[in-house]
């Protein structure tokens, strides 16, 4: 199988570039390493890297035109600043639609495309949030971008598998609450709270669920969620217990900010029903495996949706 990943080299799409490779697929990946690092791809005979831009559309057709992929797996994204409605817009906008249109032009089977749970809003009407639940993005320029382009790809015609994510973490993770807890405490700085919940899932869960799809394997829209949210400060003591700190560090517990949410429970009824029953890794091996990589290649990135002066 010839399979094109943009974003590559970050956290979700690196590890599924890993898989694919594994199994033998031709792999091409273009990443502008905004947020990516070069060195989550190893070399391997079947891996051609291209450090460029999605918003570069000659490129893009360039790329999709000559490599004729089979399947596109379209992880890139502008997130790290909430702020920067520039490059998100490019990036997640002009960028993904580039990529939906040369698939769309050149033929492309397969288009596997992930998009924030933050499309729902921050208030849901649900508990947990169904598939017909109704997209209210504006909250984020990361949510109204991505859902842009998950509209785009809808109107499309081309057969795809959007997966709606429950908060990724592992390994590579750049953004959310895992590696900002653990930078601030390798500083020995205090860390704040808030009291939210989450559905926290490993990154090489998804990354399987991936593979599935682009065997075929779906059609439509998906939650990959474990279908249970835990609290922040639960996440919080993993962090602490897996870096072994010698005295535990009373994080300052916050009310949530106006852009929070305190719970965004997706319910991944037909994603268990379509790609069967999926063996959730536990948040302990799941922030073991997080801090393991932290401590051997750092923390890069500690981004957050937040306002940027709910961080200090």
């Amino acid at each position: 199988m010839k399979v094109l990943i943009t974003g590559g080299c970050g956290q979700i799409g690196s590890h599924i570039a890993e898989l694919m490779l594994t199994r033998g697929d031709e792999v091409l990946v273009i990443d502008n390493l905004a947020t990516g690092r070069r060195e989550h791809l190893g070399d391997d005979p079947k891996l051609r890297v291209v450090i460029d831009s999605i918003a570069n559309k000659e490129l893009v057709d360039s790329l999709v035109a000559d490599f004729l992929p089979d399947v596109i797996v379209h992880t890139a994204a502008s997130y790290k600043d909430p702020n920067d409605w520039y490059n998100d817009t490019l990036t997640n906008c002009v960028g993904g639609a580039n990529i939906i249109s040369a698939a769309k032009v050149h033929g492309v089977g397969r288009f596997i495309y992930f998009q924030t749970a933050l499309c729902y809003g921050v208030k849901p009407l649900q508990q947990p949030i169904r598939l017909d639940h109704p997209k209210f993005p504006a909250n984020s320029s990361y949510a109204i971008t991505k859902t842009a382009n998950e509209d785009f790809l809808e109107i499309s015609g081309i057969d795809f598998v959007t997966f709606r994510l429950a908060n990724v973490v592992g390994p590579r993770n750049v953004s959310g609450p895992l590696p900002i807890f653990y930078q601030r405490l390798s500083d020995g700085k205090p860390c704040f709270v808030t009291k939210a919940r989450r559905d926290f899932v490993f990154v090489k869960d998804l990354a399987r669920a991936v593979l599935q799809a682009a065997n075929g394997v779906g059609q439509g829209t998906y939650h990959f969620s474990s279908g249970t949210d835990v609290a922040i400060k639960d996440l919080y003591d993993e962090v602490v217990e897996a870096m072994a700190l010698s005295q535990y560090p009373e994080p300052d517990i916050r009310d949530l900010g106006p852009d929070d949410a305190f719970s965004i429970l997706l319910d991944p009824s037909r994603t268990l029903e379509d790609f069967g029953p999926i063996q959730f890794t536990s948040m302990k091996d799941t922030v073991r495996a997080a801090i393991e990589y932290f401590q051997e290649y750092g923390v890069h990135g500690g981004y957050t949706h937040l306002k940027l002066d709910e961080r200090k």
